[in-house]
């Protein structure tokens, strides 16, 4: 006689698991999500779900019924072969089963950094911008029509900038300086001074909300995000995208991915002028603050789009009219 699977005293018998899962009440029904993954990562995403404004089940394999319900997997490839079953029988009953950080994604609208592993990363695929030429040459094209278009507006922006510059203070009026952009490489960023010439005399320091470095008319240019019209050049030469990432600075990068996991995976697309991470969190000037940008950044990568560059050029206006620069 073939045999089934068990979970918790009920044999997985197809006609046997179709009568008790229908016979309980869609009154039974939670709103919580019920997660499935290896003991060992139990604590983990236990800790991560007090955060969030939903409930979650972890590794109930008697769950009641199942259509409807949300039904997520973690590291499943590490689940024992009936356990893994379990998953797919799920979906044959009306269960919503996708792995967690895809549901966490489209729920939160970032990425949970904390969930991530190679395999993530493994599936090029699954990252349009990285694996579609065709998106890239879109992309490309986009960059270099907004670029000519924001050359017109901005020109006598830029002069007038210029001169206020030369005016408030001793010193250039462009700054450039190094930054890790695509596939790692260096770059030289370019901007408008917007800092005391001797702003790093101590050495590299994180720019904050309420720099003292920061001139007068550095204080006004960066908060319109005047400052970065000359990264315009940037864009034109291939070094940097309208939207994408922020480029760091290699001593920063450094530190940073000592504390946060696949911190350079960031770095296999262009960094932008602008982006996801930039229009969705505060102004941040610490770990904390880049681990927060970190998940922006990532879910951008993974769920690039035409459409969605738009709206981050679209809520970045309205950043700068409201004078909400971050």
């Amino acid at each position: 006689m073939k045999s089934y699977p068990h979970y918790k005293g009920f044999n997985l018998e197809p006609a046997k698991v179709a009568h008790r899962f229908r016979s309980r009440t869609q009154a039974n029904k939670e709103k919580s999500i019920y997660v499935y993954c290896p003991e060992e990562q139990v604590d983990l995403i236990r800790s991560l779900f007090e955060s969030y404004p939903f409930d979650v089940v972890i590794n109930d394999y008697d769950p009641g019924v199942l259509s409807r319900k949300v039904i997520c997997h973690y590291q499943s490839s590490k689940l024992k072969p009936e356990q893994r079953q379990f998953l797919v029988m799920a979906t044959e009953f009306g269960a919503w089963v996708e792995p967690l950080v895809s549901y966490l994604d489209s729920r939160l609208g970032y990425t949970e950094v904390k969930l991530l592993h190679s395999g993530y990363f493994l599936h090029q695929k699954a990252f349009s911008i990285l694996s579609n030429k065709r998106t890239q040459i879109v992309k490309r094209i986009v960059d270099l029509v907004f670029a000519f278009v924001l050359i017109l507006i901005a020109l006598p922006i830029g002069l007038l900038t210029a001169l206020l510059i030369k005016l408030d203070s001793k010193g250039p009026i462009f700054y450039k300086q190094s930054r890790t952009g695509q596939y790692n490489n260096e770059f030289k960023v370019i901007k408008f001074r917007s800092m005391r010439t001797d702003a790093e005399s101590n050495g590299a320091q994180w720019a904050t909300q309420s720099d003292s470095r920061v001139t007068r008319v550095g204080a006004i240019i960066r908060k319109t995000r005047v400052d970065e019209l000359p990264q315009i050049i940037n864009i034109l030469k291939g070094d940097m995208s309208i939207v994408g990432p922020r480029p760091e600075r290699d001593v920063f990068i450094s530190e940073l991915e000592k504390e946060i996991p696949y911190y350079k995976f960031r770095h296999a697309v262009k960094p932008g002028v602008t982006g996801l991470a930039q229009v969705s969190y505060p102004y941040g000037a610490s770990v904390a603050d880049a681990i927060w940008k970190h998940k922006y950044d990532v879910y951008y990568i993974k769920h690039h789009s035409t459409l969605l560059d738009l709206k981050i050029l679209f809520k970045t206006v309205k950043v700068v009219l409201s004078g909400a620069g971050q």
